[in-house]
């Protein structure tokens, strides 16, 4: 972070954030992939709702690692078509502006998003045993 936050102005934000995604939620029905699109919010909204409870009750030093540790986590779906893994992008958008939020330098950004798995990795893990991706 460039600048120290308080975790009221943490909080502010998140809730910012938390009424652009519920409004997101009202409009999906206009938009090409109603179903997705509201994914994607509903995804964006249970973001910003988690950092904000683990902002309750940590130093917001600590939100932006646990925001960065989820981050990490996400695998990668970049190039897939806009209305395909919604939820993983919801959340990946969600993320991404909560570090804009923050002011968190991009270089600790791209050295997270790096460490991200590729989305074959995560789904050949989660096969039952004995069976292939």
């Amino acid at each position: 972070m460039k600048e120290k936050m308080s975790t009221e102005q943490l909080l502010l934000g998140l809730k910012h954030y938390r009424r652009i995604a519920r409004q997101d939620m009202l409009r999906a029905s206009e938009t090409p992939h109603p179903d997705a699109f509201l994914k994607h919010a509903e995804a964006r909204r249970e973001i910003y709702a988690a950092l904000g409870d683990y902002a309750g009750a940590h130093a917001p030093e600590d939100v932006v690692t646990h925001a960065l540790e989820l981050y990490r986590q996400l695998p990668f779906v970049t190039g897939s078509a806009e209305h395909e893994y919604p939820e993983v992008k919801g959340h990946e958008n969600a993320l991404e502006n909560f570090f804009l939020l923050v002011g968190l330098d991009p270089k600790t950004r791209r050295e997270a998003r790096s460490k991200r798995p590729k989305l074959a990795e995560v789904t050949s893990s989660e096969q039952p045993a004995g069976t292939q991706a």
